[in-house]
């Protein structure tokens, strides 16, 4: 099988079956619930002194060492330990310290003892005085309270005797104190009680010092007891055997138990996750075939260990590709708060600075035991990199010597020990019975870890922490099965006891594993302590026998005691990478310029010109300046000049230049939409935090990063958007110090403007504040816990500003969190409720484009995909000879940072590159292929443009003195090549704005057309199309955005070491970009190098530029093509398919010129062309990128014919071309700059990175999301599930807010109360979405729509529409009333004739109503609208509310919080229902109402005493007048609009006291309640939930008149006259809302001239001034105009009209006693009723001086009647024809009330019943006592039968129909007989039931003139219960 090994046992079959029940232990990607940690000992990290913090790692470990020593003491003795020798000269006697002093509490007890404020006396035994304490002052700090809990790790303590101060270390303090300990010196142990003064002042013992509040901290050591069944491999667990190349042999007998089973379980697992030990192209690759399977199980893709027997490992480990993604674990030492926090506390630079802070005898930071291990003199020297030293299990040796060269870390240990309390997740569950993961185990797996680690990788945390979990969860499967029942079963039943790795056997395991690696891992095994196996691994170290290895495994294991343990990188990459790492950003940049200002890098730059045989750089670029001085006018440098001579011959121009201007795309409008509709649910929601209806205007304050770029460029975004005058925050003529005003960089001034804003919110409680702040994870710095007291004042301005108490309780600031990286903003204290978080959507969902973009978004996501097979270019990139260089010189300089030899080295690439491209060609062999690309087209592309226009390069180098550097040396370069007026280089620092050179301001200021002389770019923005290099500095981008000439971004000297996702993301961001998405971006292929250069710099690697044609000149290209190119779609294939379609471009067509023409020919061809007319447009499907291809091959094969159209969309310059020689030549757009912004940038990235950003872990995500989030949160816990490739953005955010908790540096660290709502911040919300996606854009239109919505909730949409049948009424030249007129006059008013046409708008579809013989208008009224357009399609006009409005249920303020019910004195629940019953005498039955009146409502009504039983309503009396009292009920009947009826009448009423009623339907009543808990209800009984607003009106009326009576009754017996109680109520309708007054001016000359205005008025002015009118007791009904803009002196002139009156009106209750509402009518029941009252001789007087405005409300009202089939529930369109049908037939019955059936058939359908009726109207249909809609065309004659009644005079009048609807007693044959009808008149009578309507024919006599036949009888298409009307129609004889 490939795999014996010289000289070795063949322990191959045992090896295997372990790697695979290994493997299968890390099986596992269930989610498991959240742990409900216990409070961890340390529980607030406090800010310490440097000495403090570095003594806290020991403390911790010292704790438990103890416990575990006193737990373990019976079986194992302890461990010696060495006490230095004291000072010489010092006292050593026992009881008294160093100095002297007698330290015995006996001796001092009465003595003064001076102690420190802090500080208390404590007592400690000393083991060879066990009678006396020794008295010591120790710092109460680092003492446990009465739980044991809360100590601060380490000690400070001073002496009592000798009065020393300040130790920091009870090691040291025990020594001073003659303790003479043979164990390691404890605080917990030898620190015993506390000492108290008693009555007589003398010191005595008091209490025991409680250590003991941390059990669960204690290391569980009993190994014994673990059951762990790592090697019990679980049956069909997804290992595959299969594919091996032969059956596995049985298992090693010597196994240990447990591992028996694995062979045969491997035999039948599925083989879906097969691995194949097959050699692939004579290589091995059983890791790259791993790789390809994304196993879900696995933590990571690597495997622990050899799956099957793949042959040598250390083939493997050459074999492995660069894609390989298991090549990029990278051990984060930034996840343990304590280490780094400990290592910015102790500040410095690691090199530049002693390393006792971090290691040493005394200052370790895992504490030293046992004895001393002195490090080597000359460790660095001999190994080229300091060993990083992990601290594993157990006790850890001091180190003494030369401490400077090895780095210790607590990370392992750390790591380790939170593995221990995985098992507390379960906790919840019972399930204390199942054992953490023992020490055996975690070091095991480590190895294993370890072994299939690659050369070039670097371990990571995480995945061992991943690693650790799996394992332990498949250790206790069936448990946690039993407890969490959701998990899919993908596991079978795992036995629960296997035996279990012993101490003894872990080293030979450990050193098994370790075989197979090629010595990458070595395994020390030592007897005694750690010590040895240091002592030798140094000591191998030094004899250089430790080469090949990186990483060395010290283990000391015994049986009868736990294993000490530690892990020594000694890798010169890796141990370098994981010292940088445990740098902090500021530490990064203090030692960069450290090594920069002392003058180390020297030697790199003299090992530089050693590299050279032709002498330094600098003499060559010096020999080079002096030989091309005289004639410096190259092809290079001319090209730039060339724009302004072109220009001036009028030849072609680059018409591709534009700077995109501000416009608005569909997802930032979405995006705007979801913002918006956030805010109205936190407006909505019934909290009340934000009153979006008390806020007339917006403001806002944009907070950005104190970068000038980013500043500028928010300035520049919010000028162009326009969205300060939309708001009407600025006038027209805006500055750019007034735009100013609302952004804020955060920086010193920010305070300033901070406050005027904080003072204006206060100022303007009326006006909403957005406070948006972009780039919200900068600087989340707690303002309280700066870790740099010296820091700048920036530091925690973010915290000290944004989250100040202003602002946080500020009703009308809302603050808007804006970031592309959330993350650190989604912790468990975080303040932004999960609810209000707005991620950006995804362009597409199922496969459909959800908004029409013509761009494509290319993020981080398609940077990855690009890099995977299938696509042409890959766009992310490393460099592997500048990394192959950079490791070298880090091995040779091991003391220079890794970021200084990376920047030298790159610039060092770049300098040379540039000198290749000049013409020194030997210089190509000094710089990498992708740097010379890079240069060469930078260099080149302004001469492929005729204007000049060439590409940007990024050049990112985080660290500003580094960035200095570089661009120092560039700049000098590019001086000497004489290249300064060929491309800019720019330093951009984050601190300053932008400087360029005089002659490229110039040029850009042509490009752009600006006039002005002192015009600067100050954004990256501006740039568009400069050629230059942008040297990118400043530890983060700020959200500076680059043009879409951005070619290249150069990331290679991005600080790769210190890896936190938001850190990668955001690096990666620079590059992110928008491209047309016409275009084909897996095939924007292009070539950048101009093929008529002279040198074609043929060593360049153009495989992303090229498309490759057979025989074309790019095969000849460069021998040095790179591994990654592939071949891709020959141009050929693409013209020939493609080109026969043919579409205009929206951009200038690219094109594909004939390499053997110059370019300067090109031009002239084409200019001549043009001249010509020929017109050529591209194919769609071309790739638009494309140029410069060799077409000789294809000229022949593409025959296609050339369209000729008109003039093209495009300038001349880059438009067209015409055919020659029968061949298909399109015209190449030579500008770089046009081709750059239809692609994305190519980035280069760190190999390390590159790795981490392009490999998967298990669950499909890259692997950089599963990094730490950011750098001030940690992970809740080690115990926590991989993200999954499903999760959406909220689900990511849940995930964070689950397993991420704050730093304690982190500004919502203190902001945590377990997680509870009341956390949140209600008016905090968060907007993310990827880097330069366009979130400005989104933020800004947010705002303008915010604006318009609250303007939108101050207007209204009113009803607007003219009267109607204007030209029916009479003109009568007599005026009853002057225009003046307040009031009507009684008897003038009795003369007036009423008017019975009908003019509301409304019934523009009803029925005319003749009054008399006149000759009506013949137009034919036929119907102008359909049903359900009656709503929908009426005019309205938009109107703004007015202070006197009336509001429906979302308006709240202060002023009407009480009015509507919010008061806290009033409850919502305090209200009363009560019953109210009277009888109706016509009906002949007793009616039964209820009320629901509030406490608060109570004073309106009587009641009577003893029973609490409602009486009656009290009324006023006639003669009351009061200013702030409306004497008149009003009465609101509503249906199916609780939250949009206007029942807020408190404004209206302009806050006068008013009784108002709403009458509800009985089912509606529960909701009604709910929004309107002030109001008092009426409710109809249910017999009426089915019935129309007849019945409301109906109810009102009778109830009124009842109550009238009840009220007069009451008030005689008080001396009261009945006639002297007020009579009236208003009736209004739920949708009015304002009210108008006109005001008539009468002083013209003459009495007829006038002129009027109309303003608006309350209501309470409307009815007190109705109220006042003089004899209003004599009026029956008052009513007012509707509001109409189109209102005319004319409708006025009359100031009172005797008419029909709607919508709102006065009812007198006591002279419409005899008059009722019709209670069956859905419609029209008001013109009904006002013709009854009319006829019944009663006065209706409409005041034409007022009006009512009516708001359209879409929801309830008559549209809440929906008419279906009783039948089916499916809803089906039921047409009006179908609403009646013969009596006894099959039709469908409908579940609708006959009533409406009936009205809604007549409108629609009444012509089948009165044929001669239709457009006849000078012979209308005779309505007897009631008025129906028989539709416009048809016109009615209304009479009533009443004796008495006001009629019509019908003499001369011939009726074409009569309809009797319900006629009662009144109605005789007699009364028939007086009209006249036409022959063939139809009749059609109405009744109840069938034999009614028999009984009505023969009452009335109707055979005598009518005939009738069976067939004409009709019935409503109801069911029998629900008693349908019956209608018999007749001819007239």
């Amino acid at each position: 099988m490939g795999n014996s090994y010289a000289g070795q046992l063949k322990t191959t079959r045992f090896e295997e079956v372990l790697h695979n029940s290994i493997e299968a232990s890390l099986r596992s990607n269930n989610l498991v619930p959240r742990p409900i940690f216990s409070q961890l000992y340390l529980e607030a990290e406090q800010q310490l002194s440097s000495l403090e913090a570095g003594s806290r790692a020991d403390n911790e470990e010292e704790e438990e060492e103890e416990e575990e020593e006193e737990g373990s003491e019976s079986s194992s003795p302890p461990v010696s330990y060495q006490v230095k020798p004291p000072p010489e000269g010092c006292c050593t006697t026992d009881g008294f310290c160093q100095a002297g002093k007698d330290l015995r509490l006996v001796s001092i007890s009465n003595e003064h003892i001076e102690v420190p404020s802090g500080f208390l006396l404590v007592g400690a035994k000393s083991p060879n005085l066990p009678d006396h304490l020794l008295v010591c002052a120790v710092d109460k700090r680092f003492l446990p309270d009465d739980n044991g809990r809360n100590a601060l790790l380490g000690f400070s303590g001073n002496c009592v005797g000798c009065g020393k101060k300040g130790f920091c270390y009870f090691t040291e303090f025990s020594n001073h104190i003659n303790l003479k300990l043979t164990t390691q010196p404890k605080k917990q142990k030898h620190l015993k009680y506390y000492l108290v003064r008693n009555a007589q002042g003398a010191l005595t013992k008091g209490s025991v010092i409680c250590w003991k509040g941390a059990e669960f901290r204690g290391r569980q050591s009993s190994a014994s007891t673990c059951s762990s069944n790592l090697f019990q491999l679980p049956e069909s667990s997804g290992l595959s055997g299969s594919a091996s190349s032969e059956p596995l042999p049985p298992a090693n007998p010597s196994a240990p138990a447990g591992t028996q089973q694995t062979a045969a379980a491997v035999d039948h697992t599925p083989s879906t996750v097969a691995f194949s030990s097959a050699v692939y192209n004579g290589k091995e690759s059983p890791k790259k075939q791993l790789m390809k399977n994304n196993l879900s199980a696995l933590t990571r893709p690597s495997v622990l260990g050899t799956l099957t027997n793949s042959g040598p490992p250390k083939k493997r480990h050459k074999g492995w590709s660069p894609e390989s993604p298991s090549s990029t674990e990278t051990w984060n030492l930034q996840l343990n708060p304590q280490a780094s926090n400990r290592i910015k506390n102790d500040g410095g630079s690691l090199s530049s600075l002693p390393h006792s802070a971090l290691v040493g005898p005394t200052s370790s930071p895992v504490v030293g035991s046992g004895e001393p291990v002195s490090v080597p003199d000359n460790l660095m020297k001999i190994c080229k990199a300091k060993p990083v030293i992990f601290k594993g299990h157990g006790n850890f040796p001091y180190l003494c010597g030369n401490i400077n060269d090895v780095i210790v870390s607590p990370l392992l240990y750390t790591c380790y020990r939170n593995s221990q309390s995985l098992s507390r997740a379960y906790e919840q569950y019972g399930a204390s019975t199942m054992q953490p993961i023992s020490e055996e185990m975690q070091l095991l797996l480590t190895v294993y870890y370890l072994v299939q680690l690659a050369a070039d990788q670097v371990p990571l945390i995480e995945d061992l922490e991943q690693i650790f979990m799996r394992s332990w969860r498949e250790s206790h499967l069936s448990e946690i099965r039993q407890y969490q029942q959701a998990v899919p079963q993908a596991f079978p039943q795992v036995p629960s006891q296997v035996t279990p790795v012993t101490s003894a056997q872990l080293p030979w395991l450990a050193g098994l594993a370790a075989s197979s690696c090629n010595d990458s891992v070595h395994i020390i095994e030592c007897s005694y302590s750690l010590a040895e196996g240091l002592s030798e691994m140094f000591k191998l170290l030094i004899e250089g026998k430790l080469m090949k290895t990186n990483y060395v495994v010290i283990i000391c294991a015994s049986r009868n005691r736990a294993i000490d343990s530690c892990i020594v990188i000694t890798g010169k990459y890796q141990a370098r990478v994981l010292s940088e790492s445990m740098l902090s950003p500021s530490d990064y940049q203090k030692e960069v310029n450290y090594q920069l200002v002392t003058g180390k890098v020297e030697t790199l730059g003299s090992f530089f010109s050693t590299l050279c045989p032709e002498g330094d750089i600098d003499l060559l670029l010096e020999r080079f300046y002096q030989e091309n001085q005289g004639h410096i006018s190259s092809s290079l440098s001319s090209s730039v000049n060339k724009p302004t001579a072109v220009n001036g011959a009028g030849a072609a121009v680059c018409t591709s230049y534009e700077i995109e201007r501000h416009q608005i795309r569909p997802f930032q409008l979405a995006v705007a939409q979801k913002l918006l509709s956030h805010i109205c649910s936190i407006a909505d929601s019934s909290t009340q935090n934000l009153d979006l209806g008390s806020f007339e205007k917006i403001d806002f304050l944009i907070c950005v990063p104190p970068s000038e770029v980013t500043y500028q460029q928010t300035l520049f975004h919010l000028w162009h958007s326009g969205i300060l005058l939309e708001l009407g925050l600025e006038k027209e003529h805006l500055t750019k110090q007034r735009v100013e005003q609302y952004v804020m960089k955060l920086d010193a001034d920010a305070q300033i403007k901070f406050k005027i804003f904080l003072q204006n919110s206060m100022q303007n409680p009326h006006t909403l504040f957005v406070l948006i702040h972009d780039h919200a994870h900068w600087d989340l710095m707690s303002a309280m816990h700066s870790l740099y007291p010296q820091a700048e004042l920036s530091t925690g301005l973010v915290d000290r500003l944004l989250n100040c108490r202003e602002v946080k309780e500020a009703p009308n600031i809302v603050t808007l969190h804006v970031t592309s990286f959330p993350y650190a903003l989604q912790t468990q204290h975080t303040h932004i409720s999960p609810y209000n978080e707005i991620h950006w959507p995804s362009s597409y969902s199922n496969g459909v484009d959800l908004y029409r973009e013509n761009k494509k978004y290319f993020g981080l996501s398609e940077f990855i995909e690009s890099t995977l097979s299938g696509h042409s270019i890959p766009l992310l990139r490393y460099d592997s000879s500048f990394e192959a260089m950079v490791m070298a010189l880090g091995k040779r300089f091991p003391r220079l940072h890794s970021a200084v030899i990376r920047t030298f080295v790159l610039i060092q690439h770049y300098s040379a590159a540039m000198m290749a491209v000049c013409g020194l060609s030997q210089m190509k062999n000094y710089t990498s292929v992708e740097t010379l690309e890079i240069t060469q087209n930078l260099i080149n592309s302004s001469r492929q443009c005729p204007s000049g226009h060439g590409l940007m390069v990024v050049l990112r180098i985080p660290c500003i003195p580094l960035a200095a550097v570089a661009y120092e040396r560039l700049y000098n370069v590019r001086e000497r090549l004489a290249l300064e007026d060929n491309f800019e280089i720019i330093l951009g620092n984050p601190n300053s704005g932008i400087t360029i050179g005089k002659h490229f301001v110039e040029q850009l200021k042509v490009w752009q057309k600006i006039e002005d002389v002192d015009w600067r770019p100050q954004t990256y923005l501006e740039l568009e199309g400069l050629p230059c290099i942008l040297i990118f500095s400043g530890m983060d981008p700020q959200g500076e955005s680059l043009p879409r000439s951005l070619r290249y971004c150069d990331l290679r000297l991005i600080n790769s070491s210190s890896l936190v996702r938001t850190s990668l993301e955001q690096e990666l961001g620079l590059a992110a970009y928008f491209v047309s998405s016409e275009i084909h971006t897996e095939k924007a292929v292009v070539n950048d190098v101009l093929e008529s250069d002279p040198e074609k710099l043929s060593s360049t690697d153009n495989e992303d530029e090229e498309i490759a044609t057979e025989g074309s000149a790019s095969e000849k290209r460069s021998p040095m093509k790179r591994e990654r190119s592939r071949s891709h779609d020959s141009a050929s294939s693409s013209l020939s398919s493609k080109a026969s379609t043919f579409c205009t471009e929206s951009s200038p067509p690219q094109a594909l010129s004939n390499s053997t023409e110059e370019t300067t020919n090109n031009y002239e061809r084409q200019k001549q062309k043009v001249d010509k007319g020929a017109q050529t447009t591209i194919s769609k499907h071309l790739p638009p990128v494309t140029e410069q291809l060799d077409m000789k091959q294809n000229i022949k094969s593409t025959q296609v014919s050339i369209t000729s159209s008109s003039s093209p969309p495009f300038s001349s310059s880059s438009s067209s071309s015409a055919p020659t020689h029968n061949s298909f030549i399109l015209q190449t757009s030579q500008c770089s700059m046009t081709k750059a912004s239809k692609q994305p940038p190519i980035v280069f990235l760190p190999k390390l990175v590159y790795d981490i950003i392009t490999s998967t872990d298990s669950s499909g995500l890259p692997k950089s999301s599963s990094l730490l989030p950011y750098h001030s949160v940690m992970w809740a816990s080690s115990f926590r599930p991989l993200m999954s490739k499903m999760m959406t953005c909220t689900e990511q955010s849940l995930y964070y807010r689950q397993w991420t908790v704050p730093k304690p540096i982190h500004m919502d660290y203190n902001n945590r109360n377990e997680g509870r709502m009341d956390t949140f911040h209600p008016r905090r919300l968060l907007l993310s979405g990827p880097p330069q996606i366009g979130k400005t854009g989104a933020y800004l239109q947010f705002l303008s729509i915010l604006s318009r919505m609250l303007i939108r909730l101050t207007e209204v949409d009113v009803y607007d529409e003219e009267e109607i049948n204007l030209t029916i009424k009479e003109e009568s030249d007599q005026y009853y009333h002057q225009p003046g007129d307040m009031w009507p006059d009684l008897e003038s008013f009795k003369k007036m004739p009423f008017d019975y046409t009908i003019h509301d708008p409304k019934y523009e579809d009803a029925s005319l109503i003749c009054s008399k013989l006149q000759t009506m208008n013949s137009e034919d009224r036929s119907m102008s609208r359909r049903q359900e357009d009656m709503y929908t399609c009426r005019q309205t006009t938009r109107m703004r509310l007015s202070k006197y409005a009336a509001y429906n249920t979302y308006h709240h303020c202060e002023q009407c919080h009480q009015y509507m019910g919010f008061n806290p004195r009033y409850q919502i629940y305090e209200s009363t229902l009560h019953a109210f019953a009277f009888s109706y005498s016509m009906l002949g039955e007793e009616i039964q109402l209820h009320f629901i009146i509030p406490k608060s409502k109570e004073h309106h009504f009587v009641f009577s005493q003893p029973g609490r039983q409602l009486e009656s309503m009290r009324l006023p009396l006639v003669t009351d007048k009061s200013e702030d009292y409306i004497k008149s009920p009003t009465f609101t009947p509503t249906t199916g609009r609780h939250e949009h009826g206007l029942f807020n009448l408190y404004h209206a009423m302009d806050g006068a006291s008013h009784l108002h009623v709403l009458v509800v339907k009985e089912y509606e009543m529960a909701i009604y309640k709910k929004y309107w808990p002030n109001h008092i209800m009426l409710v109809l009984p249910s017999i009426f939930n089915s019935a129309g607003v007849g019945a409301a009106h109906f109810l009102i009326k009778e109830l009124s008149y009842h109550n009238l009576e009840l009220e007069r009754n009451r008030q005689e017996e008080l001396g009261i006259k009945p006639q002297d109680i007020w009579p009236f109520i208003v009736i209004s309708d739920d949708s009015c809302v304002m009210w108008n007054a006109v005001e008539v001016d009468c002083s013209g000359d003459r009495k007829s001239d006038y002129t009027w205005t109309e303003r608006n008025v309350s209501l309470k002015q409307i009815l007190q001034h109705i109220e006042a009118t003089p004899n209003v007791t004599h009026y029956a009904l008052i009513g007012m105009r509707k509001w109409s803009s189109k209102t005319n002196s004319a409708e006025i002139k009359d100031p009172f009209s005797c008419c029909h009156v709607h919508d709102f009106l006065m009812l007198n209750v006591d002279l419409t006693q005899n008059v009722q509402y019709n209670q069956n009518r859905f419609t029209c029941d008001d013109v009904d009723f006002n013709l009854r009252v009319h006829s019944a001789g009663l006065l209706i007087c409409r005041f034409n001086h007022f009006n009512v405005m009516k708001k359209q409300i879409a929801v309830g009202g008559q549209r809440s009647f929906h008419i279906k089939s009783k039948v089916s529930d499916t809803p089906v369109s039921i047409s009006p024809a179908q609403y009646i049908c013969a009596p006894d037939s099959k039709h469908t019955f409908l579940a609708a009330p006959a009533q409406l059936l009936l009205e809604k058939y007549l409108q629609y359908h009444s012509h089948r019943f009165f044929p001669l009726s239709l457009k006849n109207y000078s012979h209308p249909v005779l309505s007897v006592d009631c008025y129906l809609n028989l539709g416009p065309q048809i016109a009615v004659c209304y009479v009533s039968s009443r004796p008495h009644s006001l009629n019509i005079s019908s003499s001369g009048l011939t009726f074409s129909g009569l309809l009797l609807y319900l006629c009662d007693s009144f109605v005789v044959a007699s009364f028939l007989k007086k009209f006249h009808f036409l022959k063939g008149a139809t009749l059609c009578v109405i009744c109840q039931d069938r034999n009614s309507l028999r009984q009505t024919v023969v009452r009335l006599e109707l055979e005598d003139e009518w005939q009738f036949r069976l067939r004409d009888e009709f019935q409503t298409a109801n069911a029998k219960e629900d008693r349908p009307l019956f209608f018999l129609t007749g001819r007239h004889i």
